[in-house]
């Protein structure tokens, strides 16, 4: 778990985790006019370039060493890091495998969204993932880091625009990889799932030789590599509704989850394996016969339909297998001076399996929505002469999931690359570090089970098709494979980002103050980042059934300087301060400044705050060629409000969202604050609390789904299912809307970090850590004044994944150690939410079928997981350790409204997954 530790020099644990990255104490000399010199330890903490003698700053930040992310057993960066209290909506976690960036892992600090939380690898940026999250959002993939070489991890939890640009909105995660390493450490592992599947195989090697100091050199090297076995969402039928879209055994009606149903007497159908066809002569869908075959879904519809189960083809965790590398080579000059070499090369693969495709729906693409549901031109229909037309001569609408073209799925092979050279040393009174950064991903995203809307029309409707009529439900079998390729072909995208940086620091002491030496930072920097995406193919002809289109491509070139000042204007009181230029070619210059100060009235005592302005400007996604069209979901209120409803249609469901980008898009804007203190007045045991508000502006949003939906008109595409005496009341197919400067969001709440030690005697220590982040206000304004309150809800459902924003989360943790034996837990907590998309919503998002709020209360339950870990050094070079991940085996609970996940809230991935154990060993060579 985290640590946000006081300035006291009993703050053992966050100085030993400070000091496994300092190679060295250098001295600052003092300007020229002093007579007596001031030095500085080399203590660089992330949000600051100014080396200092503490370690807590101004700026709230989460330490987290190397021990507390192994005994939880995470066996990735992404995972550990989505665990945090402070992570929220807007992250991306691999269990999204059906979404804009799947194969991606990202955290999202405070909820802002991945694109605001600015990832650092030592202390400077990665290119970005090859797929933009919601087709918009371009962030940093966090599978690519190696976790064998992680040393620790700094979370900034304040704006730090000024230090680093862009990006750093709601943050910074730095994640500090070892800086040296003698010796060889090779670990193995197997992690397994009660439940079955999720099979773990790792194994890691890290080798180095030389010492810097003593030889002039250092070089070492770590590399991991893993396969990670898929899990259905059907191996989890024994833990009641994680494996299963049928929620009707807990009072909840026929939902999107169980499709193929009829529904409105027959004016709608879902698809379903057998098909439903459109009657004629009365407007009314019938299902085809052999639906007892296809199907083991019971009960079956009561009006007629081909229900099946989504769990049965949908994966709950995706097939992964990867392999991180990351090398580091350094050679001493001089007295003082290095020069520094890192590489980092990662290859990840992944496959994600989703439902069979259906033949009708909408969706769209540059030109627009496509509409094959509704009677027109576009219809999916089957011939007059198919001869499994049961009302021959005429062509009639269909409702079909084809599966006997099998499941959609989607192979992910991303590519990530990373190559930097620096030199660093001290001239005269200054220290200097300065490093050119090449750092590219390159991604190809296939996709198989997809079918294409011309030819599927060509083999349903045309008696001259080349492969012959395409033979649905009962019949299928009687198809070719010819056929099945003429359908389904294999598609495929490209993405590919490159980023090459060129930058320069130094620092030195200006002058004695009375609490120190007053220290000042210089900066300057030069950034080109470009990123594309080629568009899946046919998808920008609208030609794949229900797929989504995504293409961009754009170059930012970014020019910046900064200066930074720490002065120690009395022992008890800092104040800090900085400020950044960055210059856009071809667009707007950003100033950026932030201000800090710390008083300690006592020495167990620190009041602190900080005030930063911050912004993200337009990516290549959002301002560039291309665009998006994608899916979310949203009640409707037209169809609610209508006398004659069912109870479904008061419930959210599934609408094509297509967005345009704007070239005249402003860069976001934003202001932060801190205030808060540390104090350990006891000994081994500290506590700090922050509490923090950020506001952005000019937010770059692809327009609200709800408010488009409010204000009708042609903007919303709805279906031809109206209900009786309601017009234009059919189910909404698509959205229009488009990227703007639109709106702003303020988040308000506080952060509390607390540890103790606790020396056992002859029985060990003991140590306890607790990390809590409430969250008091998550509010969005749009431009005309209407106001979203999402903080404790399970909105905003226009970002990734639908997950909420709990008003509280925590992270307790409790290692005992005694000689070679160590013992530790750790839980991990969400609070409860309300089942509305923000505060002012008067319904629930979702009901039980006898009409009354689901889930019961209208509130989804708290949700909290174990995990237990062990190890014993048997001897100087052998280690053994195991962990069991959701140690009581708790099922997360039913959200009916989440789109991230099947009947439960991804945030509760634990509580899908069950009881899963991991083994290993480590063993170090001479």
């Amino acid at each position: 778990m985290p640590l946000a530790l006081p300035s006291q020099p009993r703050r053992r644990l966050l100085a030993v985790s400070i000091a496994c990255a300092v190679a060295a104490v250098l001295p600052l000399q003092a300007a020229a006019q002093q007579s007596d010199t001031t030095t500085l330890d080399r203590i660089t903490v992330t949000g600051s370039n100014i080396p200092r003698t503490d370690t807590e700053t101004a700026s709230p930040v989460l330490v987290i060493s190397r021990e507390q992310i192994d005994r939880t057993g995470r066996t990735t960066v992404g995972e550990y890091l989505q665990s945090l209290s402070v992570d929220g909506a807007g992250s991306i976690p691999k269990s999204f495998g059906n979404g804009f960036a799947g194969g991606g892992s990202a955290i999202s600090l405070r909820g802002l969204g991945a694109g605001s939380t600015l990832v650092l690898l030592n202390g400077r940026r990665m290119a970005p993932f090859g797929l933009a999250d919601d087709g918009q959002k371009v962030f940093t993939d966090l599978s690519t880091i190696p976790l064998d070489a992680v040393a620790r991890i700094e979370i900034l939890k304040d704006g730090a625009s000024s230090i680093y640009g862009s990006d750093a909105i709601a943050g910074v995660v730095n994640v500090i990889l070892r800086n040296d390493f003698e010796g060889a450490t090779a670990t193995v592992s197997y992690g397994w799932s009660e439940d079955g599947g999720g099979d773990q195989p790792k194994a890691s090697l890290t080798a180095g030789t030389g010492s810097l100091g003593d030889d002039g050199y250092n070089a070492f090297f770590s590399i991991e590599a893993a396969k990670t076995d898929g899990i259905r969402v059907r191996d989890r039928r024994d833990r009641d509704w994680i494996g299963t879209g049928d929620t009707r055994p807990w009072g909840y009606p026929i939902s999107t989850n169980l499709p193929g149903r009829i529904s409105g007497g027959g004016t709608a159908a879902g698809g379903g394996p057998t098909g439903a066809v459109e009657n004629p002569a009365t407007g009314l869908f019938e299902s085809l016969p052999g639906c007892a075959g296809l199907s083991d879904v019971t009960p079956q519809d009561p009006a007629g339909g081909c229900l099946w189960d989504v769990g049965r083809f949908r994966d709950l965790s995706p097939e992964e297998k990867y392999v991180n590398f990351f090398s580091r080579a350094a050679f001493a000059f001089g007295d003082n001076g290095e020069i520094y070499m890192e590489l980092s090369a990662s290859q990840k693969k992944t496959t994600f399996q989703n439902t069979p495709s259906g033949v009708s729906g909408a969706w769209g693409y540059p030109g627009g929505p496509v509409n094959a549901s509704d009677p027109g031109p576009g219809a999916t229909v089957l011939g007059p002469d198919h001869p499994d037309n049961p009302f021959p001569g005429t062509a009639n609408r269909l409702r079909y999931t084809a599966f006997d073209v099998g499941p959609r799925v989607t192979y992910n092979d991303s590519r990530f690359v990373r190559a930097l050279l620096g030199v660093k040393g001290t001239y005269g009174a200054w220290d200097y570090d300065a490093g050119y950064l090449h750092s590219g991903t390159d991604l190809t995203n296939e996709r198989t089970g997809f079918l294409r809307y011309s030819r599927v029309r060509t083999a349903l409707e045309d008696p001259d098709s080349p492969v012959g009529y395409w033979r649905i439900g009962e019949d299928a079998g009687l198809n070719t494979q010819a056929l099945y390729d003429f359908i389904s072909p294999r598609i495929s995208a490209a993405g590919r980002t490159r980023l090459d940086v060129i930058d320069a620091k130094a620092t030195r002491p200006l002058m004695d103050l009375r609490g120190g030496a007053l220290g000042l930072a210089l900066g300057a920097e030069y950034r080109r980042q470009s990123v594309s995406l080629t568009p899946q193919t046919f998808t920008d002809q609208g030609d794949i059934i229900g797929l989504g289109y995504s293409s961009y491509s754009g170059v930012e070139k970014v020019t910046s300087a900064y200066v930074e000042l720490q002065a120690p204007v009395l022992e008890t009181l800092e104040l800090t301060g900085a400020l950044r230029v960055d210059k856009y070619d071809g667009g707007e210059t950003s100033t950026t400044p932030k201000f800090g100060v710390k008083w300690s009235p006592i020495d167990w005592l620190a009041l602190r705050g900080t005030y930063a302005e911050g912004f993200r400007a337009p990516n290549p996604a959002e301002s560039g060629t291309g665009g998006l069209a994608a899916f979310s979901t949203a009640v409707d209120p037209v169809r609610c409000a209508a006398p004659g409803n069912e109870p479904q249609d008061c419930d959210a469901g599934p609408i094509a969202l297509i967005t345009s980008p704007n070239p005249d898009l402003k860069p976001e804007k934003s202001k932060s604050t801190t205030v808060g203190f540390v104090l350990s007045p006891w000994v081994g045991g500290s506590l700090a609390l922050d509490a923090f508000r950020i506001r952005r502006n000019d937010e770059i949003f692809g327009g609200s789904a709800d408010a488009a939906i409010a204000a009708g008109g042609a903007n919303v595409i709805r279906g031809s299912n109206d209900i009786p005496g309601t017009p234009d009341s059919g189910t909404i197919l698509a959205v229009l809307v488009g990227y703007e400067n639109a709106s702003s969001t303020t988040v308000e709440g506080f952060d509390v970090d607390m540890e103790q030690s606790v020396d056992l005697g002859d029985a060990g220590n003991l140590r306890l850590d607790l990390q809590f982040t409430h969250i008091s206000t998550f509010e969005r304004k749009d431009p005309d004044g209407t106001v979203y309150q999402f903080a404790g809800t399970h909105g905003n459902c226009d970002v990734t994944n639908c997950i909420g924003t709990p008003k509280n989360r925590a992270n307790f943790g409790a290692t005992w150690e005694r000689d070679a034996f160590s013992v530790s837990t750790v839980v991990n907590w969400r609070d409860s939410m309300r089942n509305v998309t923000e505060a002012g919503d008067s319904l629930c998002a979702n009901r039980f079928a006898n009409g009354d709020d689901a889930p019961r209360g209208c509130e989804l339950a708290s949700f909290y997981s174990i995990d237990l870990s062990g190890r014993w050094k048997a001897t100087d070079r052998w280690e053994v350790f195991g962990t069991v991940a959701n140690l009581t085996d708790r099922v997360a609970p039913l959200d009916p409204l989440t789109y991230g996940a099947i009947n439960y809230n991804p945030l509760d991935f634990a509580g899908a997954i069950g009881r899963y154990f991991t083994v290993g060993a480590k063993f170090r060579f001479e």
